[in-house]
């Protein structure tokens, strides 16, 4: 500003060339040039004005282009935000649109221009464009809520799940009893249904729920998870570790449900997930129906125009959360699954297998290949097994057999022999009890045969035929204390129900 005055003193007062001028004042002959010509132009000479200062001075020799005439038709940048969360829809597209409606309208550069002003003063979560019916956010919010179990007066916290479309912002809300897998899965199953359709990608965050292991090009996903998003016909695309911005609305959702619906319970008392539940459908209804502040309609209007017409169609079956778990099949061809058994052929003995647990059944896989199911067990310790699954003869697979067995107990000591018998007698199958009698054998190289047989006496005499018994009364040491207080009377219980060897022998060997 100074230079321009300063040139305007030299040539009105000092008269110098504009090649001394150019020199003197540090600027270029055609700079000096174009300030002497636009102040003649403009009328002003030295000294200048008394109240004028360098702002006007230079607005005045250097005023800035105006453009195209503000007297356009605005478009209804409201509606080209909305045109281009739709899929192929472009801002040029938009433009020659609107030009055929308004040919005296601005031209594509000043169209481009006015929407990018328009759109930096929305809300600055706002500004990141999501095309329809394409991404899903979900993760849980910070806060908890409390309530209370009417059972034991014990005060529990209920986990809040939210998931958020990423074109209309339209939110949905759930209580969880905790941040496990299947309240995960559960909670998208859930959301899907409540909007009435299935978005083409799920952007959760690293959770391990979701996400069995975190990367930020190659992340790994949770089998069930895994399962639950190709039953939809989905992906999932975990947001970058230590990267917010990749899941910015559910972000943006999670502070919205603390505001508007946490906040506002937050002096309630309840007594269930089901009783917070339903409070929380409440004020969901209200959020989603609540009208923006800087746009027209609501979520719910916008869901409507835009999210709900793009949605893939939901499956005809919801997604039955199921549990995966590698097992090995041990040889009475049973695997432990759930903490109950359940049999496969008896050609994988041996083999490591995959199970698959769901609410009514447990199905069992070789390599992708289902090899049995079967009803699914409820309490601990059950089992199932198919007869078809049983081999003909025991000793075509492995060198264990009932007969075997008793003759190795009876090789500790006759009370260990009966305990081998009675331990296959409580199950349908003898085989069942295969492990319990293996187990026998693996404490016997741990204790003195003596003490393996006393404890096997002291498991009969309290009509507690089992290796887990006997493991105890070792362990306690109990088999010193029986054998003391009874040294006297030496009594051994008869045993005439015992079917013997030769039982198992004919019925199973042959």
């Amino acid at each position: 500003m100074r230079k321009i005055q300063e040139v305007l003193r030299l040539h009105v007062q000092a008269k110098l060339s504009e090649r001394a001028i150019s020199s003197s004042v540090s600027l270029s002959r055609s700079t000096v040039s174009k300030i002497i010509t636009r102040a003649a132009a403009a009328g002003i000479s030295w000294p200048l004005p008394t109240d004028m200062d360098e702002n006007q001075l230079d607005s005045l020799l250097f005023p800035i282009p105006q453009g195209r005439p503000r007297n356009c038709d605005e478009p209804e940048w409201t509606q080209v935000l909305n045109e281009l969360r739709i899929k192929g829809v472009t801002l040029q597209l938009l433009w020659m649109e609107y030009k055929q409606a308004n040919p005296d309208g601005y031209q594509y550069s000043q169209f481009c221009e006015r929407f990018r002003l328009w759109r930096k003063k929305l809300n600055p979560a706002m500004r990141q464009i999501h095309l329809a019916g394409e991404k899903m956010f979900v993760d849980y919010a910070g806060p908890t809520v409390p309530f209370i179990d009417r059972e034991t007066d014990e005060i529990l916290t209920a986990q809040i799940f939210v998931a958020v479309l990423g074109a209309s912002n339209y939110t949905y809300v759930e209580a969880h009893p905790a941040q496990d897998v299947e309240s995960f899965i559960k909670g998208h199953v859930h959301a899907f249904e409540f909007f009435g359709g299935v978005p083409r990608l799920v952007v959760p965050d690293n959770l391990k729920a979701g996400v069995r292991k975190a990367d930020r090009y190659e992340p790994i996903l949770n089998r069930s998870y895994q399962e639950m998003v190709s039953h939809y016909g989905c992906a999932a695309l975990p947001a970058r570790p230590y990267t917010p911005k990749d899941k910015a609305k559910g972000e943006f959702g999670v502070q919205l449900a603390e505001r508007w619906i946490l906040a506002v319970f937050r002096k309630r008392r309840f007594f269930s997930i089901a009783e917070i539940n339903e409070t929380i459908r409440e004020l969901l209804a209200q959020l989603n129906e609540k009208p923006f502040q800087k746009l027209e309609g609501s979520r719910q209007s916008l869901f409507e125009a835009t999210d709900r017409p793009a949605l893939q169609p939901l499956p005809s079956l919801p997604y039955e959360y199921a549990k995966w778990q590698h097992c090995k099949v041990h040889i009475d061809y049973h695997i432990e699954a759930g903490r109950c058994y359940y049999s496969v052929p008896y050609s994988l003995i041996g083999q490591e297998v995959e199970a698959r647990l769901t609410q009514n059944t447990v199905e069992v896989f070789l390599k992708g290949k289902r090899v049995a199911s079967h009803p699914r067990l409820h309490y601990r310790g059950q089992a199932q097994t198919d007869p078809l699954h049983r081999p003909k003869s025991h000793q075509q697979h492995g060198e264990w057999s009932p007969d075997r067995l008793i003759s190795w107990g009876n090789s500790i000591g006759p009370n260990t022999g009966i305990l081998v018998e009675r331990i296959m007698q409580k199950y349908k199958h003898p085989e069942q009890g295969y492990r319990s009698c293996l187990g026998l054998l693996s404490l016997s190289r741990e204790y003195p045969v003596e003490r393996v047989e006393g404890a096997a006496e002291r498991a009969l005499i309290i009509n507690s035929p089992s290796y887990a018994s006997v493991k105890s009364i070792l362990k306690t040491g109990m088999d010193h204390t029986v054998l003391s207080l009874m040294e006297d009377e030496q009594v051994t219980p008869g045993h005439d129900n015992i079917r013997g060897a030769s039982y198992f022998q004919t019925k199973f060997l042959n």
